[in-house]
């Protein structure tokens, strides 16, 4: 077994992409204070509820059926029509079983998308800030990653088309669009939906659509969505996860939809990859797709709850810039006075027992901010932002 030695130079032989892949601020953080008695931990992108009973069970009997061999590339047959029956009551319009590809989490589907329309050299055009893995999946094979600042005030946050557009050069192949949004809650409307589908098709971008937080809105059933102005030729590939609406971040399971005339290539990315998710998590997915309504509503309406403690508790300090999101569980709210959220987030931790995510992970525009999960129970939400009402008055 091999022992934990000092730099032997090693490193300098590795691909300098790979050298520089940034480790997490969020995870740093977490590490920092991860198992201290008393802490609230409400600085990665997960509730407290652990994935309900029947997801489980229909994964245990699968694996106790021997459900252990090698499966489809692509997903269990009844995996992805469980897919479409799902999309088909989310969105109002039949879908078929071939538009989805499963995937080993959130982040593979990420990583498959990105591998299918632009490479080492080429440039991706995202909104930050942003879930830092968007970036830096990209930059570790060699590509750019491009940020275009969303920008902050007292109406929340919103997109300047005309830097969009800017951003754009012949080495562009996508658009990263997030909504709604980590961190910042920005959701886009249907009119902001169609203006960067426009753009995308007048520049002969690919879009990539991630829409993981679909189902947490809070003005309607579900958040505004690119399937509801596309054509089946447009080139936009969706990406998306099992972990938030069902409660199972841990099981690293979800998807991408795509025109069914791309699948054989997905497959074929998923061959190369990880060849396929096992087949007794599939079983689990598909419970929470045929029987998981319920518990998605029960959890929307409880982060719905956890927003809005926090606005009024965290609004009365008078020394807090937030907007209510309309939509994902985050709030990313700046104190007045706080330059470096790294280090006071640390702080803060240490201080109040409070965990949170500190805004420079997230990038640019994120600098001066703190993200905080609110998909969490109430008394805990409560408790947590009291903490922080103690705490910043004090440091006024």
């Amino acid at each position: 077994m091999l022992s934990v030695k000092p730099s032997t130079g090693l490193e300098g032989f590795l691909r300098a992409e790979a050298r520089s892949a940034p480790h997490s601020g969020i995870v740093a953080v977490a590490e920092h204070a991860r198992g201290r008695p008393g802490v609230i931990p409400l600085w990665v992108g997960e509730g407290d509820l652990p994935t309900p009973d029947f997801i489980r069970e229909a994964a245990a009997e699968s694996l106790a059926a021997g459900h252990t061999f090698y499966t489809w590339q692509g997903g269990i047959p009844e995996l992805r029509a469980a897919l479409a029956r799902y999309y088909e009551r989310t969105f109002g319009r039949p879908f078929v079983p071939e538009e989805f590809i499963v995937t080993g989490g959130g982040m593979q589907a990420i990583q498959l998308a990105l591998q299918a329309v632009a490479g080492a050299g080429e440039e991706i055009v995202y909104c930050s800030p942003a879930w830092p893995n968007i970036s830096a999946a990209f930059a570790i094979p060699g590509g750019r990653p491009v940020p275009v600042e969303l920008d902050f005030s007292e109406n929340g946050w919103s997109l300047d088309f005309d830097r969009v557009e800017a951003a754009i050069t012949p080495r562009t192949r996508a658009l990263f669009v997030n909504t709604p949004a980590n961190p910042t809650g920005w959701t886009a409307d249907h009119e902001t939906l169609k203006a960067l589908l426009d753009l995308a098709r007048r520049r002969g971008l690919w879009i990539i659509a991630d829409e993981i937080y679909t189902k947490f809105f809070y003005s309607g059933a579900r958040a505004p969505s690119f399937i509801d102005i596309a054509s089946d030729e447009d080139r936009i590939i969706y990406v998306n996860s099992f972990s938030k609406n069902w409660a199972m971040t841990g099981w690293r399971i979800g998807w991408v939809r795509i025109h069914p005339s791309l699948g054989q290539v997905f497959e074929n990315l998923v061959q190369y990859s990880t060849s396929g998710v096992a087949e007794f998590m599939q079983r689990g997915a598909v419970a929470a797709l045929d029987h998981g309504d319920g518990f998605v509503a029960e959890q929307v309406e409880r982060a719905r709850i956890g927003r809005d403690v926090l606005g009024k508790i965290l609004g009365e300090t008078g020394r807090i810039r937030l907007t209510r999101p309309d939509g994902a569980f985050y709030l990313f709210f700046a104190i007045d006075g706080i330059g470096n959220s790294h280090d006071m987030a640390v702080r803060i931790v240490d201080e109040t027992g409070v965990g949170l995510a500190p805004g420079t992970a997230f990038g640019k525009g994120g600098e001066q901010f703190f993200r905080l999960c609110f998909n969490r129970r109430t008394d805990h939400i409560e408790e947590a932002a009291e903490r922080l009402v103690v705490w910043i008055r004090k440091t006024g």
